[in-house]
């Protein structure tokens, strides 16, 4: 053991030499390039956490323009290691065209900036406080430039890879913030951040740099902010807010054994999630999201139905008026089917709340 930790502390300080332009330290890149994407808007911020400018980017739907007095949901979509701002336009394109072709409601997507191997954690010696920054700093920016659902019913957060892990951690930690939470191909889930998963592609001498700029080389540091120390600890909130939670991975992904082995952390904390093994899905977004299918809509329309504006808007005309409330009425003294809102089976006054609950989400 002691020749082995010597050997990872000499590559360490050679990988420190050879790896010096991965953004740690200093370099913290708070602020990245512009994306140019459809719908998508680069914003700036002064974060007090990070003591300094930061970027995000924030995609609108469609119906966010044709219903200007409508607030809409969130999801806080974490990106994976490597590129800060790569899956900016592949994932705002994937919603875009998810919203517009109406498989899932329209949300705001909010992609921050997490940069390139920082963990969503705040880092052990203070420099770089990137779950703050996200939690304490972006999501009132966000409530207070956007017209958001601006409580935990109207947030997910959803993330790929580190941000799979990222997302475990943010929402778990914080379930008066996020009534859903989605984990797709996580990692790092081990419990030694050191033990390099088979077919990981992040060279020891970065993964060495990363532990000591994150977690201070500190095995119990890491471990305190580990997804599974954070599930344990707030298993009992998690459960009593009805925090809805989804974990999926392919099975031809690297990080499967260790998202096997989180699902069963949860089972054993009695913490309801979904959790899905895609065949033929390796290290990908895309893969997930495809490989999920019809669960990948019923998962956000569980959540976020009650705010598309179609399902309120119904005679179609851009307005949502007194005219959209008689035919609702029509439909629910008729036992028109369309009428189950709850989706209970039984159309009664629940029904009835229900859409007048949608019928009066404008923003003030």
């Amino acid at each position: 053991m002691g020749v082995q930790m010597r050997s990872r502390r000499v590559s360490f300080w050679v990988g420190s030499f050879l790896l010096g332009a991965a953004g740690f330290g200093s370099s913290a890149q708070w602020v990245t390039p512009p994306v140019d994407a459809e719908r998508v808007e680069y914003r700036l911020f002064e974060s007090a956490a990070a003591g300094t400018t930061v970027s995000y980017h924030v995609y609108t739907p469609p119906q966010y323009d044709a219903y200007p007095d409508r607030c809409f949901p969130v999801l806080y979509w974490l990106h994976g290691s490597g590129a800060q701002t790569a899956s900016v336009a592949p994932i705002s394109g994937w919603f875009h065209n998810a919203i517009t072709e109406g498989r899932i409601p329209p949300m705001i997507v909010v992609m921050p900036n997490g940069m390139s191997h920082r963990m969503w954690c705040d880092s052990k010696d203070g420099l770089v406080p990137m779950e703050t920054v996200v939690i304490g700093d972006l999501l009132p920016d966000v409530d207070s430039n956007y017209r958001t659902v601006p409580d935990r019913a109207g947030r997910i957060v959803e993330g790929f890879s580190m941000g799979g892990q990222g997302a475990a951690r943010l929402g778990f930690r914080r379930p008066d913030l996020f009534a859903g939470v989605s984990i797709l191909g996580a990692g790092p889930l081990q419990l030694d951040f050191l033990d390099a998963p088979k077919g990981g592609s992040i060279p020891m001498d970065l993964r060495l740099q990363i532990y000591e700029a994150v977690w201070g080389s500190d095995p119990a540091y890491y471990l305190q902010q580990h997804p599974r120390t954070i599930a344990s600890d707030h298993a009992g909130e998690i459960i009593a807010s009805g925090q809805r939670v989804r974990q999926a991975v392919g099975d031809q992904d690297f990080t499967l054994a260790m998202n096997q082995e989180f699902h069963a952390h949860l089972t054993d904390l009695g913490i309801p999630h979904e959790f899905s093994v895609l065949p033929g899905v390796g290290h990908t977004a895309p893969g997930v999201f495809l490989g999920l299918g019809p669960a990948n809509r019923a998962f956000y329309r569980g959540l976020f139905d009650r705010y598309d504006p179609a399902g309120v808007d119904l005679n179609g005309d851009g307005l949502i008026n007194f005219f959209d409330l008689v035919i609702y009425l029509d439909r629910l003294a008729g036992g028109d089917p369309a009428a189950d809102l709850n989706g209970d089976g039984v159309i009664n006054f629940f029904d009835l709340a229900e859409y007048l609950v949608r019928y009066q989400g404008s923003c003030s």
